[in-house]
């Protein structure tokens, strides 16, 4: 099978408490969900219709076993997701108290996890090849052999532009529990920038990744490496992709947030999924912050991802346009009914 995306990277089993606004010495009671930046991106681009894969690594235990069948479930392709016998299956816990506070608490990574041990010479180098998008975050690079299996299917990948339908996606998900310093990861990052087409982060994992400065900076300094689509997360001021010859920024759509945790990998499938698609930038971000928001409303990540018409449906309740038609979704429907 071909791809249209294939994700490596992190995959754990998340904890996440039914107990609202309380720490996590409080919470009585919980509910596991499969979890781990690339592999939720896998799911959201596959409920978006898309087929996806993920190279990762899971203990040899009862852990490892649900992931697959929830990667079944998702319909992600687990083909490339091997047991290591030496380390149990990552686990991730968490407190919920919305707007703003879900502090995470990460188990069985130190000092390594099962999805750090993807090793090079492992890699299906001709799948990678081959996938429309090829997406890896800034964790895979933390620590050794994971950190040379990214680099060496980052250098498989063809160098493709914006009019060739293949893109190769860093998400500069930086975590500093995982790294001994900032410059450590910065001189990683700068090796895998060239193969990248798309590089996405927010101001922090921006500035780690090429330094302090304005958004528009940073974009432009993530251009200068050799990205073709620089895309900055703005907070509450939205997200801003910017290209060589395009700007782009589209604000936020408004829900009542639950849980942050699983807005940026939703806004991550979502923007493959538009990618994909071929739509306009600006079409592009407009879907995938509507798919974020739907999942910052929502409980879990991988179970909240969203469908195109959970999608379509918010974008035509807060009035913007539905990507692919240049209509508002209300003009749709009034098209329907006539």
């Amino acid at each position: 099978m071909t791809h249209e995306l294939l994700t490596i990277g992190r995959i754990s089993v998340d904890i996440y408490p039914n107990d609202i606004g309380v720490d996590l010495e409080d919470v009585t009671s919980f509910g596991k969900y499969l979890g781990g930046s690339p592999s939720n991106v896998a799911v959201a681009a596959a409920r978006h219709g898309r087929r996806a894969g993920i190279i990762t690594r899971t203990g040899d235990d009862a852990f490892g076993n649900y992931l697959h069948r929830e990667l079944h479930k998702f319909k992600v392709d687990d083909s490339f997701v091997s047991p290591v016998k030496e380390y149990p299956t990552a686990v991730t816990f968490c407190a919920i108290k919305p707007p703003e506070d879900f502090p995470l608490y990460f188990y069985g990574r130190f000092p390594t996890a099962p999805d750090l041990q993807i090793k090079a010479d492992e890699l299906d180098l001709q799948a990678i090849r081959d996938a429309g998008i090829f997406w890896s975050t800034v964790t895979g690079l933390c620590q050794e052999p994971s950190r040379g299996a990214h680099l060496a299917a980052h250098q498989a990948r063809p160098r493709a532009g914006l009019k060739d339908g293949q893109f190769t996606i860093l998400d500069l998900d930086y975590r500093p529990m995982f790294w001994a310093s900032e410059e450590e990861a910065r001189a990683e990052v700068s090796k895998i920038l060239p193969h990248v087409t798309v590089a996405i982060g927010n101001d922090k994992e921006c500035a780690v990744a090429v330094g302090e400065g304005t958004p528009d900076e940073q974009a432009d300094r993530l251009l200068a490496a050799g990205v073709e689509i620089a895309v900055v997360k703005l907070g509450p001021e939205g997200v801003m992709a910017k290209t060589r010859t395009e700007r782009v920024v589209s604000v936020p759509v408004p829900v009542e947030t639950l849980n942050g945790l699983g807005a940026g990998d939703s806004f991550g499938g979502a923007f493959c999924h538009g990618l994909l698609s071929g739509w306009p930038l600006s079409e592009v971000l407009d879907y995938a912050n509507a798919s974020g928001a739907i999942v910052a409303s929502r409980l879990s990540c991988a179970d909240a991802m969203p469908t195109p018409d959970e999608v379509t449906s918010l974008l035509a309740d807060r009035g913007r346009p539905v990507p692919g038609t240049g209509l508002s979704a209300s003009s749709l429907a009034e098209g329907a009914v006539r």
